[in-house]
């Protein structure tokens, strides 16, 4: 493990399983965040155009320069770099990340990802309203992008071995979103989740003076978040915003 707290993905099998997921070809250009010694890197190396790393470690981002000829080593922490031009990003992700990334992922364009997570994440990712685990990150994963868990995989494909098991999930940009404004959005389903055993309408209230919010109408103020799906959340920050009562 790195001293960033990185597991390690050893399993040959399933690096080359995710690899061949991104479906690459000598046109794609590949984010990968946290290499790591670079197994996974190595096999994207083989199929992609071109590889972008970036490695935190010094050590680790040292070890992987010069190894492949496809592969640019960025010594960098992800969560604060520019990222470079990408269409596709692929990553077995360092855990404690994997929410940053992923909020910064939904507004930032590509074609693909492929991610690996820890498997309590990956299913609070693709959570449903009513059922547990469903919260910001699943409201705002459903309504940026489209996805599923591909595989499940054991702690056993990892060095040093983690306490919990992972997931793979494949992720791409959903077409058609509704919100006029997506800022808005974010910021209303923060709001919200933030105070999610309080109706909307009283979540409301603290930033929606109460003359504007009198103007507001629709059939989801008087719920909870968690009982809103992604697009009725989108709806619900397009009637604020058509109301004027946002502040």
């Amino acid at each position: 493990m790195s001293r960033k707290g990185q597991h390690f993905l050893v399993d040959s099998n399933i690096i080359e399983r995710i690899a061949d997921w991104a479906e690459l070809s000598s046109r794609d250009r590949v984010l990968e965040i946290g290499p790591g010694t670079g197994a996974l890197t190595e096999a994207l190396s083989k199929r992609a155009g071109h590889v972008v790393a970036i490695e935190v470690d010094p050590s680790l981002a040292l070890a992987l320069k010069g190894r492949f000829p496809n592969v640019s080593v960025l010594r960098a922490n992800a969560l604060k770099v520019p990222f470079p031009p990408f269409n596709k990003v692929v990553s077995n992700l360092p855990y404690q990340i994997s929410t940053s990334i992923t909020l910064r992922l939904m507004r930032t364009p590509f074609d693909l990802a492929v991610l690996m997570y820890q498997k309590e994440f990956a299913e609070r990712l693709f959570a449903r309203p009513h059922h547990e685990g469903y919260g910001r990150l699943s409201a705002l994963a459903g309504y940026f992008f489209e996805g599923e868990i591909i595989e499940k995989v054991q702690r056993s494909a990892f060095r040093p071995m983690p306490h919990i098991d992972s997931a793979v999930v494949r992720l791409s940009p959903r077409q058609g979103r509704e919100a006029e404004d997506e800022d808005f959005l974010v910021g209303m389903v923060n709001t919200l989740f933030n105070q999610r055993r309080k109706s909307i309408r009283r979540s409301l209230a603290s930033h929606i003076p109460g003359a504007a919010l009198a103007r507001l109408d629709g059939p989801f103020l008087d719920r909870r978040p968690e009982e809103l799906g992604p697009r009725e959340l989108a709806e619900l920050s397009n009637s604020i915003i058509w109301a004027g009562c946002r502040g």
